[in-house]
């Protein structure tokens, strides 16, 4: 029976969200846990120094493909402890840029996946975000340092302020704790408006970050949708369960004998803006015409 190996900079709790549309990926090729294929779980807890560590106990395992979940740090790591074993990640940055695949097109190489692009989704959130609460001159961005693509997102970000005519706050969040104190600041820097980038520590709380926006009355957009259904103010980006779902497929794709390096990396195309009307009126904000005009989904 094939082995799927997932090494994952996050947490088993956390990945309840990520794993099971991974599967889905995996079941529409045939595969399902248990029956025809077996699964190799490694977590790092959050702890993204840990991740070499446990890629390399997992490459030990032989298994027959890697799935990297959540940061980018672990798709480094796995194409660090192995050049054979294929691996399939789905990240939010340029897998070229962080050295994980030659080309889109020609991943060459052991590694292929998905990309929701979170860097190109930047500038965007924040003039989603102006345009919603236009009185905003003050704004936070939160980043994890740990994070393989946080220089150019913190780029991304300053560019974005300074076309706007914004004052920028940019904090960074490596732990869960980090977070809690990273809001308190905010508050105190008299942040009128947030903007969280898309992390796998971010992504995978999705109450608790949305819980402490509404507690210290901070309007913040989230890049994906699993926000604004949690009460989130905004979210602006693609799918991020479709995104795993297409990685579990590629990954039923080598097993298949497929080669991962012959499969072009999978660009999402489709960006969704949602919008919280129950939130915006705890907050006492209206949104333009304009903007609810341009939404995807408004949640009542």
């Amino acid at each position: 029976m094939p082995v799927v190996g997932f090494l994952s900079s996050g947490s088993k709790e956390s990945d309840t969200v990520r794993l099971p549309a991974f599967w889905r990926g995996l079941n529409e090729t045939g595969y399902v846990e248990g029956r025809n294929v077996a699964s190799e779980y490694r977590w790092a807890d959050d702890r993204y120094d840990s991740l070499s560590a446990l890629a390399a106990n997992l490459v030990e395992r032989q298994p027959s493909v890697i799935a990297t979940i959540g940061s980018p740090a672990a798709a480094l790591a796995a194409k660090t402890a192995t050049s054979t074993i294929p691996i399939v990640f789905a990240i939010s940055g340029d897998p070229t840029n962080l050295g994980l695949v030659a080309s889109f097109n020609r991943p060459g190489g052991n590694g292929t996946g998905t990309t929701t692009f979170g860097t190109l989704i930047v500038p965007k959130q924040f003039e989603v975000l102006h345009e919603a609460v236009p009185r905003a001159t003050v704004i936070g961005c939160l980043v994890n340092r740990l994070n393989p693509n946080v220089e150019t997102n913190t780029k991304e970000a300053q560019k974005a302020a300074s076309k706007l005519g914004l004052q920028l706050r940019i904090l960074n969040a490596g732990t869960e704790r980090d977070i809690e104190t990273a809001f308190t600041t905010f508050v105190q820097q008299q942040a009128d408006g947030l903007v969280i980038v898309a992390d796998a520590l971010f992504n995978s709380r999705p109450k608790e970050l949305v819980a402490l926006a509404a507690r210290h009355a901070l309007p913040t957009i989230y890049q994906y949708r699993e926000f604004a259904a949690a009460g989130g103010l905004i979210s602006y980006g693609s799918s991020l369960a479709d995104a795993y779902r297409q990685a579990g497929t590629y990954a039923g794709r080598i097993l298949k004998g497929e080669k991962a390096g012959d499969l072009p990396v999978l660009q999402a195309t489709k960006v969704e803006l949602i919008l919280n009307l129950r939130t915006a009126k705890a907050l006492g904000i209206t949104f333009p015409i304009s903007l609810l005009g341009r939404a995807d989904e408004v949640i009542e």
